[in-house]
C-alpha cells in the first residue's frame, strides 16, 4: 500500500498508556497515526519515533482539549495533514479525579468535563466533514460507567464525578451511531476495567492489587495492549457491522 493510499487514524491522548498503545497497534497494522498530546510532546514524539522505526509512519499534534478551542486547533491540524479524508478517531484522552463528595470543587466538575466530555464532543462535531463511509469512531470509555467500584461511604474518596463524563461517553456513542450511521460511519465504544496505567497507580500496592484482582474474574492487572487489541478490532473491517456498542475489556469484572 502506497502511502497516498494508506488509511489514516487520529488517536487522542496517544502519548502513553492506553492511548500509545493503540497508536502503535494501528500503525502496525498499516494505518499513519496522528498521535495527539496534550502537554506531553516528548513522550508524544517518542511515540512517533517507535511507529517510523518499524516502518510506520506517524506525525504528533499538540492541543489542549480542555480548552474552549482546543477541539477547533486540533482539527485545523488535521485537515491540513489529512485533506478531506480521515478513516479512524480514537477518542481516548481524558482525566480523573478521585475526592470524597464534599471535597469536590465546581473546577474539579469543569476540568472533568470539559476535558471527558466537551472535548470530544467538539472533536466530533468539528471532523465531520472528514468522516464518510466506511470510517470509524471508538471511544475509550469505562466500566465505572456502568457500575460502582471501590467501598462507597461519604467518608471514602471515589471517582464518581469521573464515572459520570464515562456514562455520558456512553449516551454519545449510541446517539453518534444513530446519527451518523445513514452516511456509513460507525461509532463504538471500549469501555477498559483497571488498567496498568499512570492512572491506575493505586495497583502498584498490594493492598490496591489485591482490591483490583477480587473485582476480576481474571486474576491479572490489564495492561493496555489488552484495550488497544479491542480499540484496533472494532477500527476495523472485521467489526464493519457493530455500530453503537460498547464492549467491555475488563478482565471480567463485577460479574
Amino acid at each position: 500500500m502506497s502511502s497516498s493510499e494508506k488509511k489514516i487514524a487520529l488517536v487522542t491522548g496517544a502519548s502513553r498508556g492506553i492511548g500509545r498503545a493503540t497508536a502503535l497497534a494501528l500503525a502496525g497494522d498499516g494505518l499513519k497515526v496522528l498521535v495527539h498530546y496534550g502537554r506531553s510532546a516528548v513522550e508524544a514524539e517518542a511515540v512517533v519515533e517507535a511507529i517510523r522505526a518499524n516502518g510506520g509512519e506517524a506525525e504528533a499534534l499538540g492541543a489542549d482539549l480542555a480548552s474552549e478551542d482546543g477541539a477547533k486547533t486540533l482539527a485545523e491540524k488535521v485537515r491540513t495533514i489529512v485533506g478531506s479524508r480521515l478513516d479512524v478517531l480514537v477518542l481516548n484522552a481524558g482525566v480523573s479525579k478521585a475526592a470524597r463528595i464534599e471535597d469536590y470543587t465546581t473546577a474539579d466538575l469543569e476540568t472533568l468535563y470539559a476535558t471527558n466530555v466537551r472535548g470530544p464532543f467538539f472533536l466530533v462535531q468539528q471532523l465531520l466533514p472528514l468522516l464518510g463511509e466506511g470510517s470509524s469512531i471508538v471511544v475509550v470509555t469505562s466500566v465505572v460507567a456502568r457500575g460502582v467500584v471501590g467501598k462507597p461511604a461519604l467518608e471514602n474518596p471515589s471517582i464518581l464525578a469521573y464515572a459520570s463524563t464515562k456514562g455520558a461517553l456512553e449516551t454519545l456513542v449510541k446517539n453518534w451511531a444513530a446519527i451518523l450511521g445513514p452516511r456509513g460511519v460507525r461509532v463504538n465504544a471500549v469501555a477498559p476495567g483497571i488498567i496498568d496505567t499512570d492512572m491506575s497507580n493505586f495497583t502498584k500496592t498490594e493492598a490496591g492489587r489485591e482490591t483490583a484482582l477480587s473485582m476480576q474474574a481474571l486474576k491479572r492487572i490489564g495492561k493496555p495492549d489488552d484495550v488497544a487489541d479491542v480499540v484496533t478490532f472494532l477500527a476495523s473491517e472485521k467489526a464493519r457491522w457493530i455500530t453503537g456498542a460498547s464492549i467491555p475489556a475488563d478482565g471480567g469484572s463485577k460479574l
